[in-house]
């Protein structure tokens, strides 16, 4: 029995959630945006009510105790040694990547991305003046792996300069292992292309799976690459606007730090200061208690489906909150299904067409909830195509 409590509901609606504010109609139920209706840990809680209990909060100094706490973790949990001096910190992911993006590119420049992905990708990309090279995932019994035949066709053009991974990946749910990685990044370095490593849901593997950091993969992959982390996905404070950039690369850093004061995303507030180190230093046991009650969830869709709605497909997945529904069955398209489960079942997922054309077919539904919301939006979408 956990300690922490993930089963008691909290109201969100009236508090400015983008998640449950959004929609007009309280009878819809939203299991769409990527952030938890959980609490956060308690530690974190602690550390923002004694910043609160200050009263000042002018501009923010980030303190030596904010980097040791990124070593600390990474070092701990991933093997992946961290030096203060290689950490840029900024705003969020999503301003990380685009300001990595313009410090690595000029416009007209190709990156390629593996598709369905993260919908950001695609406009950070564009909002560079760069184009997207699609190298699309391939699903094989129901699980999705890199086509390295594509890629390395692909990198081979001179005018791809970067390759954007998203590791572990958001929507399918993999969490790449350390040979699928080694391979890409040998590809990659053969052909000179850099690769921007987003590392968001990286604590959030399932239990008994590891996520391996690419730049932890050896010299080469650490002199060669980029990598984005947070821990606004695993504790649930992706509105405290916290995030950061690591690469060793001195020339690259210096790149992406004017990048990121052009972008005026080179300063942070208090609070997500606090909540880093509060979350790194003292939050695992909580964090851990929370992967393994989204597995059961996980598991518990995949039942679900297997004994209600057998013709929907659940993809096999080893991390993230997200899960990927296969739903090609139906014969509708997913903004279809989507549409339908909103206007019949008042249920609001994402369809897989916002991850790109491969993601067509599919719908993305999200676990971070308790229980019994989850069974309730099962049970609306059992309502509609059951």
């Amino acid at each position: 029995m956990s300690k922490f409590d993930f089963d008691s509901v909290v109201e969100r609606r009236g508090t400015g959630s983008y998640k449950w504010d959004s929609p007009e109609q309280q009878s819809l139920l939203p299991m769409w945006v990527a952030d938890m209706d959980f609490r956060t840990a308690p530690a974190v809680i602690k550390a923002l009510e004694k910043r609160v209990q200050h009263g000042i909060f002018g501009y923010t100094k980030v303190p030596d105790s904010y980097y040791a706490a990124i070593t600390f973790w990474f070092s701990g949990r991933y093997g992946f040694h961290i030096e203060k001096e290689w950490v840029l910190y900024t705003t969020g992911v999503v301003p990380a990547i685009s300001a990595v993006l313009m410090a690595l590119t000029n416009p007209g420049d190709k990156v390629l991305i593996q598709t369905p992905v993260y919908n950001c990708f695609f406009s950070s990309i564009r909002n560079m003046g760069c184009q997207a090279v699609e190298n699309p995932l391939v699903c094989i019994d129901g699980r999705y792996e890199m086509d390295f035949i594509g890629l390395e066709q692909k990198v081979s053009d001179p005018g791809v300069k970067v390759l954007l991974l998203c590791n572990p990946h958001n929507p399918v749910g993999r969490a790449w292992t350390k040979e699928e990685l080694l391979q890409l990044g040998e590809i990659c370095f053969r052909n000179g292309v850099v690769v921007i490593s987003d590392e968001i849901h990286c604590d959030l593997v399932f239990p008994g799976g590891v996520h391996q950091p690419f730049a932890a993969l050896g010299a080469d992959y650490l002199k060669h690459s980029v990598t984005c982390i947070s821990p606004s996905k695993s504790f649930n404070i992706a509105g405290l606007q916290i995030a950061n950039i690591v690469t060793q690369d001195n020339e690259i850093r210096a790149r992406i730090d004017r990048a990121l004061n052009i972008h005026e995303v080179c300063d942070v507030n208090p609070f997500g200061v606090e909540a880093l180190i509060a979350a790194y230093n003292e939050g695992g046991e909580w964090l851990d208690a929370l992967k393994a009650y989204i597995y059961q969830n996980y598991l518990t869709v995949s039942e679900f489906l297997s004994e209600k709605l057998p013709d929907l497909k659940l993809i096999k997945q080893e991390a993230t909150y997200l899960a990927w529904i296969d739903i090609r069955s139906l014969n509708l398209s997913s903004e279809e299904v989507a549409s339908e489960l909103a206007q019949k079942g008042e249920l609001l997922v994402n369809p897989g067409t916002l991850y790109g054309a491969g993601g067509e077919g599919f719908i993305r539904l999200n676990m971070a909830c308790t229980r019994q919301v989850l069974l309730d939006g099962l049970d609306r979408i059992q309502r509609v195509f059951g």
